[in-house]
């Protein structure tokens, strides 16, 4: 554990910080044991960290001393120094080290001391003895701390870095450590992640259900509520710090992502100065160029940034799909190549103020930007029978456009270590372009017609927030607080078709439409936190939220959507063992409330096979889950293990039925007609080898039973189920080399996924990269390649049910070889710890995608 990543956890930890009258005690406790408030003096500091009586005896001796890290040379600020009576052994005195590092006792009575120096994130260690005498003013010089491995309410794992942080409701994966990502985006990094699965669409799965919530910054994005995987390609892989996992929310969350909740944490400046970093790179399947400022003086900072990301890829696939029509067997094969040239590209200004020592105001505006078209050309036989019925060809240009805007304002104010209340607002917006391009071909490939899909949708969020804090005594705090969400997505669409020569009219069979959607949420919670002197810690809470909706479609027609409420509780138990052990147990109750894509009833027939449409009247979901884990540590090795189970009634599924229109089509659609029970296991592990060279993976698996309704052979609804186990794992290696040199390799597997009507097929991915650090340590250059052996990944998706069958095989051709390069202009040096504002969480949207 670096010396910097243990400050800027401690930073974040402020409000607990040290020991609170238990410096001998070596677990910290929650309460008024911090620094005294920002404008405490130092003589109140004394009496709130040490918890000494007032008629402590008093003269007139004096000591002083500077505290340094022992690795950077640099001050520790705001760390703890304990006066310890050799002849009791407990503390009579102490203070805090300031923001350059200093400390001082006055006014101490003669007697025999010692000196106990503590901070989060550093070892603790005591002075020799000295004695104080009348008069006696004595200087302790520099005293060097040196970085602990262990870090309050968690367990970190040692090495030249902390790769995974375990803390009281998540774990934490630290992904600037990871060279193979540079250049590449969000998902690249969420494949490292434990728990985590991303597959070759980048669509995320936790623990083999998708139906899960992402933020940014503790923050929501309406394009993330729109379509995850494609907010996760907007976001540079090189600006991830971190990415949390939260798989037992507690009541401070909303109650939305019935598997849990991913947290991105972007590398955010707490230093002093003004920088300019440089990040691009190149490859045979994509090129990026990011540019990110940061200039901080006083009371200001500022923070200014653009990335932008080029792709071009080629693919191909085969599509088998048969079809119960009457008596006789309808059958389908399709041939499809494609050539992909996304760009993606955010624009991020940001500011924060210091109003006053215990006050701060930030505010930020983030521009997202994706630009995905994608040249098809679909070459389909259909027979019936053993007959030939036709052979289409079709050209199709899809173009799915979008653009957004999060602007955010947050204040907060703190009263007293753990004591702060808080104000947060949000504004969201994103406006999403979906449409496709036909040319219909004949044999020759001379057209015949032309088609077109035009799909414009807007998603906008107004969010208000505010969250109060208070310990009500040394080990309890209560935390409780209200928020309303606005939202509102609009919906237009449209078909429209030609003749070779002639202008767009609307297709008659094809009808337009449009979908105007309104939600409105209201919530409140309740926390409370107990930690026993015996190591306990308990964590309940709950929530209730209400939501309202009204819903037109085709402008004038309601929809009836009745509102509902939900009480959801939430349950995390933890004790700390002996030898660095920790067991966890959770419940929780989570609701998943139905995304755009899945509400959007816009027929999206770019392939008219493959038919997408959504429902409107899609109700939300509630699911139980219960969670038991245990984390230790053996010698240079970090285990984790958990076996978890979740049961979610109403669910979200996607269905496959056989369209009525398009001979051989099969339209996919969602409705609230499923169970799923699932029950699981994830172990995973770091292991420093040699202090430079380190290795981290690990398995997981998951059983589920699915069932709901499908179109039966008598047209008729029947209830179908499915059940399977699914296996994945993943290991990476990092090494540190001389010369600032290293080098890193990464491999990951998914076994095939069952689903409610079929199965999906294994995949896999792999990565080795290299990276040279500039002598003076402002850049570096790298090379790294991914899935370079075979020419890429294959994935075959395989449906059945009573009336249709499908095999679907999608070959990406994702071999890449790329070169990285990093540079940093300007010079930063640390600012004293400042306390950030609070941010809202919109954690209530379901993303679409496949239920695992």
């Amino acid at each position: 554990m670096n010396t910097h990543t243990a400050l800027t956890h401690s930073r974040n930890l402020l409000t607990a910080l040290l020991l609170a009258g238990s410096f001998s005690t070596g677990y910290a406790q929650f309460g008024p044991g911090g620094p005294g408030g920002f404008g405490a003096s130092q003589e109140k500091q004394k009496k709130e960290f040490t918890g000494v009586a007032e008629e402590t005896p008093k003269g007139n001796g004096k000591i002083a001393g500077l505290l340094m890290d022992s690795t950077t040379n640099k001050p520790v600020e705001f760390a703890t120094v304990a006066l310890i009576s050799v002849n009791t052994g407990k503390p009579v005195d102490g203070t805090t080290s300031d923001d350059k590092g200093k400390f001082s006792i006055a006014k101490l009575a003669p007697g025999e001391y010692r000196l106990q120096y503590s901070f989060i994130g550093y070892k603790t260690s005591d002075s020799r003895a000295f004695v104080i005498g009348k008069g006696t003013e004595l200087n302790m010089g520099t005293v060097q701390l040196a970085p602990d491995v262990r870090m309050l309410g968690e367990v970190v794992v040692t090495g030249q870095a902390a790769v995974i942080e375990e803390k009281v409701d998540r774990l934490v994966f630290n992904a600037d450590k990871d060279m193979t990502t540079k250049g590449g985006d969000a998902s690249d990094v969420l494949k490292r992640v434990p728990m985590l699965s991303v597959d070759l669409d980048g669509n995320v799965s936790l623990r083999g259900s998708s139906n899960i919530r992402v933020l940014i910054n503790n923050k929501p994005s309406t394009i993330v509520a729109a379509n995850v995987a494609d907010a996760l390609k907007q976001l540079p892989a090189d600006m991830i710090k971190s990415v949390e996992v939260i798989t037992s929310p507690s009541a401070k969350y909303d109650a939305e992502g019935a598997a849990g909740i991913i947290n991105i944490i972007t590398k955010k400046n707490t230093l002093h100065g003004l920088t300019l970093n440089v990040d691009a790179g190149a490859g045979i399947r994509g090129s990026n160029l990011g540019l990110n400022g940061s200039y901080r003086q006083g009371k200001l900072g500022i923070t200014l940034g653009g990335f932008g990301r080029a792709m071009y890829n080629g693919a191909s696939s085969t599509l088998n799909q048969t079809t119960l029509v009457g008596s006789q067997l309808l059958r389908t094969s399709q041939q499809g190549t494609a050539f992909d040239t996304p760009m993606f590209g955010q624009y991020t200004l940001g500011f924060d103020y210091d109003l006053a020592k215990n006050q701060s105001l930030s505010a930020n505006v983030r521009f997202g930007t994706r630009n995905f078209i994608q040249e098809q050309n679909q070459l389909t036989s259909t027979y019936l029978g053993d007959s030939l019925l036709r052979v289409t060809n079709r050209d199709v240009n899809r173009r799915d456009l979008s653009n957004s805007v999060d602007v955010n304002v947050d204040y907060i104010r703190t009263f007293k270590p753990q004591q702060e209340w808080s104000i947060s607002t949000q504004y969201s917006r994103t406006g999403l372009t979906n449409n496709f391009y036909a040319d219909w071909l004949n044999g020759t490939g001379e057209l015949t017609n032309r088609q077109r899909n035009l799909n414009n949708n807007t998603n906008s969020e107004l969010t208000f927030q505010t969250d109060y804090q208070t310990p009500i005594s040394k080990n309890q705090l209560l935390e409780f607080g209200g928020k309303a969400i606005m939202r509102q997505v609009d919906s237009r669409f449209q078909y429209q078709i030609a003749s070779p020569t002639g202008g767009y009219l609307f297709d008659p069979f094809n009808p337009s439409g449009s979908l105007n959607y309104q939600q409105n949420i209201g919530a409140g919670y309740i926390s409370y936190t107990y930690v026993t002197p015996s190591k306990y810690s308990f964590k309940v809470g709950t929530r209730y939220e209400h939501t309202d909706i009204t819903a037109q479609s085709n402008e004038n027609v309601s929809l009836n959507i009745p509102s509902y409420s939900n009480l959801v509780p939430s349950i995390n138990v933890s004790k700390s063992l002996s030898g660095g052990t920790t067991l966890k147990a959770a419940y929780n109750r989570r609701i998943q409330r139905p995304g755009l894509q899945q509400l959007n009833p816009n027929v999206n027939a770019a392939n008219p096979q493959m038919i997408m449409v959504g429902n409107p009247t899609l109700k939300p979901e509630l699911t139980d889950n219960v969670e038991l884990s245990l984390s230790t540590s053996i010698k240079k090795t970090y285990l984790n293990a958990s076996l978890f189970g979740r049961l979610t009634n109403n669910a979200i599924t996607m269905v496959r039925l056989p369209s009525d229109s398009l001979i051989g089509g099969i339209i996919t659609t969602f409705q609230n007609i499923g169970v799923q029970r699932t029950v699981g296991a994830n172990v995973f592990f770091n292991t420093n080898l040699t202090p430079k060279w380190s290795v981290n993976g690990g398995l997981d698996s998951y059983y589920v039973y699915m069932q709901g309704m499908a179109a039966g052979a008598d047209g008729k609804s029947t209830l179908i189920s499915n059940s399977g186990v699914s296996v994945g794992g993943r290991l990476m290696s990092q090494l540190q080399l001389n010369k600032g040199w290293s080098a890193q390799a990464f491999s990951f597997f998914r076994g095939p996924m069952p689903q409610l009507q079929g199965t999906m097929s294994s995949f896999y991915m792999y990565s080795l990269g290299v990276r040279k650090e500039f002598a003076n340590k402002r850049g570096s250059i790298g090379l790294a390649a991914e899935n370079f052996l075979g020419g890429g990944v294959t994935m075959r998706t395989s449906l059945e049910s009573p009336v249709l069958s499908q095999q679907y095989v999608n070959n990406l051709h994702n071999s890449n070889v790329k070169v990285t390069f990093a540079y940093r202009i300007g010079k930063m040096s640390f600012d004293a710890p400042r306390k950030k504002s609070r941010s809202v969480n919109n954690d209530d949207v379901k993303s679409g995608g496949d239920d695992k």
